[in-house]
């Protein structure tokens, strides 16, 4: 990497004039190379920057940039003549949400490695910031983490650029996700981290505003976060603190309150749930002790039965052996219905093809019970399951 290049000298200036010194076609578009920019080309884990370029063609969009040998390219729609002269500038809110961002990733990441000695072994910058460390956490641990470094937040500690050589490198107990060779940047907190990066930082850390931690899971061997940092943890907390409080008023309790309220509001409709499962079992069982056996086909049309109340009628029927062919359907919308088949003497899983032809279905199963959807007239369904009765 090149550390003299003006986007590490002054990562807060947002406007430049340059020339192009070079412009290449391919499939994308045109990557114009300047003399010089302040552009940030994706890299150490931090996407490029965005903006524009002015010319004599007008003001157009950088669509991407990324390194290469003759330094940054931009990725521009129209192509440019070497020697054009050419106004840019940064999109500043773009580049200081992945600035508050990447400072607070050091931050998490540092204070990990700290506590617990894991690695960062993948980061990555979009809406929300994921980062793969190397071993396990609890949520409570996470916790912990995200209170100590919104404690570094607030001392508003330097972010500083190091770029120590020979022996002074050798003395830092720096991170880095691989072998380095070249000019080493490291970027300092006191006491919070020590880490090899190429990529744009806050001058102190009370310019991050507030770190605060979304979700965690386990990811190959260790732990996923998902984090944010200044503005848009700001905007997540609001969005989140507004959905409490609408919670809270639908449920005629205190923000504070909602979790209890929530818990309360589930075990109630657990114990509706099981009230309605054991009515539906008498009910089932009634109609079951209703039919007389019979060799022949026993259809229900049923009125607003799921699924698996279908296969649960369906399965009680079958297992009385008054039917040959037990079928239980439910309609959703005119002529349309939700089926459930059973039998212990037709294969219904060949069966199945041949009905959905006829009433235009959809669905399957085993040879004992199939389920799935028709879409016919309820005389049409009848009529072609007393045919498989008859012919099976």
């Amino acid at each position: 990497m090149n550390f003299q290049e003006a986007y590490y000298q002054n990562p807060y200036q947002t406007k430049f004039e340059s020339v192009v010194t070079a412009c290449r076609e391919t499939e994308q578009g045109f990557w114009v190379t300047l003399r010089e920019t302040l552009f940030y080309p994706e890299g150490g884990g931090q996407p490029s920057d965005r903006g524009t370029l002015t010319s004599f063609f007008g003001t157009l969009p950088v669509l991407d940039v990324q390194d290469s040998a003759a330094g940054p390219e931009h990725l521009m729609e129209v192509s440019f003549d070497p020697g054009t002269r050419v106004c840019g500038r940064i999109d500043w809110p773009h580049r200081y949400h992945l600035m508050q961002n990447h400072t607070g990733e050091h931050i998490i990441s540092g204070l990990v490695h700290q506590t617990y000695g894991y690695e960062n072994v993948g980061f990555h910058m979009s809406d929300v910031i994921t980062l793969d460390l190397s071993g396990p956490l609890t949520w409570e641990q996470a916790g912990e983490i995200e209170r100590q470094a919104n404690q570094v937040i607030y001392k508003n500690l330097p972010v500083e650029e190091l770029y120590p050589t020979g022996e002074d490198l050798d003395k830092i107990a720096y991170r880095s996700k691989k072998e380095l060779d070249g000019d080493v940047r490291i970027i300092h907190i006191d006491e919070t981290d020590d880490c090899a990066c190429c990529g744009l930082h806050v001058r102190r850390t009370g310019e991050i505003g507030v770190i605060k931690l979304l979700s965690l899971m386990n990811h190959r061997g260790g732990v996923r976060i998902t984090m944010l940092s200044g503005w848009q943890a700001f905007l997540d907390y609001a969005q989140k603190s507004s959905a409490v409080t609408a919670i809270g008023q639908l449920l005629s309790v205190k923000p504070e309150e909602t979790e209890d309220a929530v818990r309360r509001l589930l075990e109630d409709s657990l114990q509706k749930d099981r009230r309605i499962a054991f009515c539906n079992q008498r009910y089932f069982q009634a109609k079951a002790d209703s039919f007389t056996k019979t060799e022949d086909l026993i259809l229900c049309f049923e009125e607003q039965m799921n699924q698996i109340e279908l296969r649960k009628f369906c399965d009680l029927l079958v297992k009385s052996g008054k039917g040959r062919v037990c079928a239980v359907l439910s309609e959703t919308e005119p002529d349309s219905w939700q089926y459930c088949i059973g039998s212990t003497t037709v294969d219904l899983r060949a069966a199945a093809k041949q009905l959905n032809e006829q009433l235009n279905g959809r669905g399957g199963g085993k040879p004992i019970m199939i389920q799935g959807t028709f879409h016919a007239s309820a005389p049409q369904i009848e009529s072609a399951l007393r045919a498989l009765c008859t012919f099976s």
